[in-house]
């Protein structure tokens, strides 16, 4: 399918040429001028893989905390499964590691530990693990005090 919207493409500023006229050329095709003038610069830049399906959609640049933060978040989840995200935020904010509620559920949506049964199964299963494999900097911090 992506071959079809090139070549269609293609044929639009093969057309366009052959005619000399941009206008007539996007009406028989059914693009519109401003996306012919967006093909031609993208041909001329990087050639027929340019011309590509461009999504229309901005990149969702995921707006993430610091690693240091994520570990706080996990190791407390691991260790008390039955707090919520708000009682891990203010638990977390007495340690000075300073997280919202929203932000600990979203940390655990992407660990796929956002609920009560599956941070006990990740509880039992970081427990059968060496803290240092799970956890690497939880060493580092336990040996500075």
């Amino acid at each position: 399918m992506e071959r079809s919207t090139i070549n269609k493409k293609l044929e639009l500023l093969k057309l366009a040429r052959k005619l000399s006229n941009v206008a007539e050329a996007c009406r028989l095709i059914g693009y519109s001028r401003d996306s012919f003038y967006r093909f031609k610069k993208l041909y001329e830049n990087g050639g027929e893989d340019a011309l590509q399906n461009i999504s229309r959609r901005k990149p969702n640049l995921k707006n993430r905390v610091d690693g240091k933060i994520e570990i706080a978040v996990l190791g407390f989840a691991l260790e008390k499964p039955e707090c919520g995200q708000r009682r891990c935020s203010d638990e977390l904010k007495k340690q000075t590691v300073s997280v919202s509620p929203s932000t600990v559920r979203n940390i655990w949506l992407r660990h796929n530990i956002e609920t009560f049964e599956k941070r006990v199964n990740a509880s039992k299963q970081s427990s059968m693990l060496p803290s240092s494999e799970i956890f690497p900097r939880k060493k580092e911090t336990l040996n500075q005090d």
